[in-house]
């Protein structure tokens, strides 16, 4: 039969007009992260159960786990919770399943074009309850990961509309918390990277993404498998501290295989947690990797796009940002703090693993002096040869049996003249009261009782032990520019009584009266909430670095002495409290009628900074741990080495910021008025750090290293502390972790020569001057 229409070169003659017709486009390869394998006989047998985002890591994962795990996965996009239940028993088939690793969120979340999700979040739980009781049959151990994000702020391509990735990733936390299953978080490993490996307007993500995303997967999987077939690191980095990151990119930068693991979501600390203003000592001592991360601070604010709210021009003072000066800048955004850090981890390929915390009963196998491993609350445990604890806690030390001491030591054990309480030697400090200030419930009458917080013993004389701890507060983030300002607003559980004393103080500035025994006249009262003038110590952008002014102010004085040896509960409520008393005292400053004018009026034209700490309501996500455990080595670092009396043969570092403690404690003189103790003040020099102090004794532990809670005094710790110098020490702790775990020695039997040869080398600067 002679065809209707006879095709014409590739077209079609219809009514003598010719019309072209396409080709059919050529089926694309399948994709190969969907085709079957073939088991390796005898090794453990892994399914990844996921939506696209699971396609794309699924290759990275079986590269990582290649003759370690036999690596399968569901042949489709497994969407939503809804699919996957219909799927689940042909997916699981009939063979043993040693690892399932899933995820389904995306979907559910999704909103189709009639509006409706595909499993609004009471469907989803119970979607989720069912798989997980089917999953839990196979006897395999579940690792449950959490959703990635989808990006805001533009429509996504192809147009797709989504709920709360976050309110699907809490209610999935509870289900798996309540069945004991395994949590990766992937949105917290690939949350901070969006700019870098997000792709525009999608919920997908770049090749270097969906490797970051595989890497961590492939850990999590890692960690579950038995012992022989677990992942072995060179160094465990344990915090994700500014230390930590630079530990973990120096011993990385030096062929080390290293892991980070960070009991958050963020990294950086304080330095990325709202402390913006460094606390810098003598610029000229700070070198290496931490003079890197302040280079590329100012190669961003070399940028003129990094300039949203003011001119650089603008902001030209030479301790903030110095453009013709010598390469670095001190003053920076907490966002642009985190991104260098992320950056630095990412560059020198380190492994970063969030939200694992130390499980503190039995989290930590030794062999002999030596760490075997660490396990986690969630069960997933980390070997290596050589671990670096750079918590501000020192949790890691603590449960590996090292000496540590909490609190302030007796003048007389390392012969001392700062240590110890400090409640007669008062020297004139901006956190003492200068004024007098009345303690009492009913001002004048004993009887009433004391107002909230004021500690109702006597001191005891100067110089003598206790377990006190000088005072954590939050650095704040603020602004006042009204487009970026969130207002404050007074937090669950606010009781403006409980700031009774902050008018008390601000009530004595009409006075005059000055307590005799401070040999300088007083300045005028500090607005308790911003300071004197927030431009001060202000970030680029019109932002602050708000610390605490004053002797009422925001370090919650006396309120965090079980925080050092507590369990998570316990720190949890005392940073609740703590959260409670800077937020309830903004608001207080701002609202109160009570409050003088002056006061109200300035605080109330500041608020929160609305393009920082976003996920935590624009909230810092790091207390300011100033002091909590100090370890006790062969080498402690006391008064005499700060004051340049005493010099380490083996410095690994330099120190430069005064001796500093903060308030430890307010209490009720002799005649009746508030005053605080602990406050220290001593000038010194650069000096040097031993790198003694930063490993415990041989015979407790020979594979830690330790360069927050060094070996230290509380006076030598007050000059240490600080954020440049935790990242100095954390360089060389990195250093010496990767030379000992390559040479299999002990970390207290690395010579001393070798690793200040590679110290040098990489930019540290351990002699003052400095040549």
């Amino acid at each position: 039969m002679r065809k209707l229409f006879p095709r014409i070169c590739g077209s079609l003659l219809i009514a003598g007009v010719v019309l072209s017709v396409a080709a059919p486009a050529p089926k694309p390869p399948p994709n190969p992260a969907l085709a079957p394998i073939s088991d390796v006989p005898g090794l453990p047998r892994i399914l990844l159960i996921g939506d696209s985002i699971s396609i794309g890591y699924t290759l990275p994962v079986r590269t990582a786990l290649q003759g370690r795990a036999n690596v399968h996965r569901v042949p489709q996009n497994a969407s939503s919770t809804g699919f996957g239940l219909s799927q689940l028993d042909a997916w699981l088939g009939r063979g043993r399943w040693d690892v399932i690793h899933f995820n389904f969120g995306l979907h559910d979340a999704k909103l189709p074009p009639e509006g409706t999700r595909h499993a609004p979040p009471e469907v989803y739980e119970e979607n989720l309850r069912k798989i997980v009781r089917r999953l839990k049959t196979t006897g395999a151990t579940l690792i449950w990961a959490t959703t990635t994000p989808v990006p805001m702020g533009g429509e996504l391509s192809p147009t797709r509309r989504f709920g709360s990735v976050d309110a699907y990733n809490r209610i999935a936390a509870k289900v798996m918390r309540e069945n004991g299953v395994r949590v990766n978080d992937l949105n917290a490993v690939i949350a901070p990277q969006m700019a870098q490996v997000g792709r525009p307007n999608d919920v997908h993500f770049s090749d270097a993404g969906y490797a970051l995303l595989g890497q961590a997967v492939a850990a999590a999987i890692a960690s579950a498998l038995p012992p022989e077939r677990r992942d072995r690191y060179d160094v465990v980095v344990y915090g994700g501290t500014a230390s930590g990151v630079v530990a973990a990119v120096q011993a990385a930068r030096m062929g080390r295989r290293v892991v980070l693991v960070e009991p958050g979501r963020h990294l950086g600390g304080m330095t990325s947690g709202g402390l913006g203003a460094t606390d810098i000592g003598n610029k000229d001592t700070i070198g290496g990797l931490a003079r890197e991360f302040y280079a590329r601070v100012k190669r961003h604010y070399d940028r003129p796009e990094a300039w949203l709210r003011e001119r650089p021009s603008e902001y030209t003072k030479p301790a903030r940002h110095d453009p013709a000066g010598d390469g670095v800048m001190w003053y920076f955004e907490p966002s642009v703090a985190e991104r260098i850090f992320n950056d630095l981890a990412r560059e020198a390929g380190v492994l970063v693993v969030y939200g694992e915390r130390l499980e503190l009963k039995t989290g930590v196998r030794k062999l002999g002096p030596r760490i075997a491993e660490i396990t986690m609350e969630s069960g997933r445990s980390f070997a290596g040869r050589v671990f670096i604890d750079a918590t501000y806690e020192g949790d890691l030390l603590a449960k590996a049996g090292v000496a540590y001491h909490v609190g302030r030591e007796a003048n007389s054990v390392y012969g001392e003249t700062l240590n110890g309480v400090q409640a007669r030697r008062l020297p004139y400090h901006l956190g003492n009261f200068f004024r007098p200030t009345d303690p009492y419930r009913i001002a004048g009458d004993r009887a009433s009782g004391l107002l909230d917080g004021i500690d109702p013993g006597q001191p005891e004389p100067d110089g003598t032990g206790d377990r006190r701890v000088q005072a954590y507060c939050y650095r704040l983030c603020l602004t006042d520019v009204p487009e970026s300002r969130v207002p404050f607003t007074a937090p669950e559980g606010y009781n403006p009584a409980q700031y009774e004393l902050v008018l008390r103080w601000l009530a004595t500035e009409p006075q005059g009266k000055v307590f005799p025994d401070h040999p300088k006249p007083p300045r005028a009262i500090e607005n308790p909430a911003l300071g004197r003038n927030p431009f001060a110590v202000i970030m680029p952008n019109r932002k602050t670095d708000s610390n605490t002014k004053g002797p009422v102010s925001f370090d919650f004085v006396g309120q965090n002495y079980e925080y050092p040896d507590g369990d998570y509960a316990t720190r949890e409520r005392i940073i609740a409290a703590h959260i409670r008393w800077q937020q309830g005292l903004l608001y207080f400053m701002a609202n109160d009628p009570r409050v003088p004018e002056q006061f109200r009026r300035e605080t109330q034209r500041w608020g929160y900074a609305k393009d920082e700490f976003a996920d935590t309501d624009h909230w810092p996500h790091q207390l300011y741990v100033r002091e909590a455990r100090r370890m006790i080595g062969d080498y402690v670092m006391t008064e005499l080495d700060a004051a340049g009396q005493r010099t380490p043969p083996d410095p690994v570092g330099l120190g430069s910021y005064a001796m500093d403690s903060h308030g430890v404690r307010r209490f009720v003189t002799a005649d009746g008025w508030t005053r605080n103790e602990g406050t220290m003040g001593g000038g010194v020099k650069p000096y040097p750090i031993s790198g003694r102090s930063l490993v415990p004794r041989a015979n407790e532990c020979d594979n830690l290293v330790v360069p927050v809670c060094v070996s230290a005094s509380h006076v030598a710790y007050g000059s240490i502390r600080m954020e440049p110098v935790y990242m100095i020490l954390g360089q060389s702790a990195g250093t010496l972790a990767a030379l000992a775990a390559a040479e299999n020695v002990a970390v207290q039997a690395l010579a001393y020569e070798r690793l200040r040869a590679r110290l040098v080398q990489d930019g540290q600067r351990l002699q003052w001057p400095v040549k």
